[in-house]
């Protein structure tokens, strides 16, 4: 069994130069990658990606979907997997592309995966790595610095050769970041309002229960029940007292 390609996406998060672009976009296009996305581009030069992408990867660039913010580009995956060549308390759980290209072998099969590359310069933010199920980095020698379609084309590459000899078993569809993101803000929400969580710095305790969460890799119906929770503490806890003593008219 093998990647399901038409389910690989590669998203590009604010990449600077047009020729970066196209670049990856040639290197998408021999992999079989047939989407993908880029995020507040710093210049999209029609011409100048072209130039880079040559005229066999015309109908993936004339393709690209180009959105404003990273949370929107990524409303309809249920897998984000995020490229990074910094680590840090942030960025626990990495692996390299090798490994991550087969443990999308079953991911791939009923569920939409993004491949998420930051700017050229910085890569991914903290902000963004918090969208991501899984990190993935690139092994280097002691300069580890890779151009931008360099690293797509590696990354590409391994998932285009994976394969695995087990045979196809049950891969439910996964929750879409669409779904999670507003259970993440009514999670975190209901969980300061009861003191789990302390609300001066919400979202740094909210980054181990969004790590617990991608481990379980929840389904829809999942992310339904636990915001039905979430109004049911908001209810039981915040509700007015039936013995409280009525206001005066």
């Amino acid at each position: 069994m093998k990647v399901n390609l038409e389910n690989i996406a590669v998203v590009l998060h604010e990449p600077h130069y047009p020729e970066n672009i196209g670049a990856a976009v040639r290197a998408a296009k021999n992999m079989g990658i047939s989407r993908f996305l880029v995020v507040n581009p710093a210049d999209c030069d029609l011409t100048r990606i072209l130039r880079m992408a040559t005229h066999h990867s015309e109908d993936l660039v004339l393709g690209i979907e180009v959105h404003d913010r990273l949370e929107e580009a990524l409303k309809s995956f249920q897998y984000v997997v995020g490229s990074s060549a910094r680590t840090g308390s942030h960025r626990q759980f990495v692996k390299n592309p090798r490994q991550l290209a087969l443990e999308l072998i079953p991911i791939s099969q009923k569920n939409h995966v993004a491949l998420v590359f930051g700017p050229e310069a910085s890569g991914l933010a903290n902000e963004h790595i918090r969208y991501c199920d899984a990190l993935v980095t690139i092994p280097t020698a002691e300069f580890s610095s890779i151009n931008l379609a360099q690293a797509v084309m590696i990354m590409v590459y391994e998932i285009f050769t994976a394969a695995s000899e087990k045979k196809e078993g049950f891969t439910p569809r996964l929750a879409t970041r669409g779904e999670l993101e507003p259970m993440y803000v009514q999670l975190r929400d209901t969980l300061t309002k009861i003191n789990f969580i302390n609300p001066e710095n919400p979202d740094y305790w909210m980054k181990s229960i969004r790590r617990f969460f991608s481990r379980v890799q929840l389904r829809g119906r999942d992310v339904q029940l636990i915001r039905g929770i979430c109004r049911q503490i908001d209810w039981y806890c915040f509700r007015k007292p039936a013995n409280a003593p009525q206001e005066e008219k």
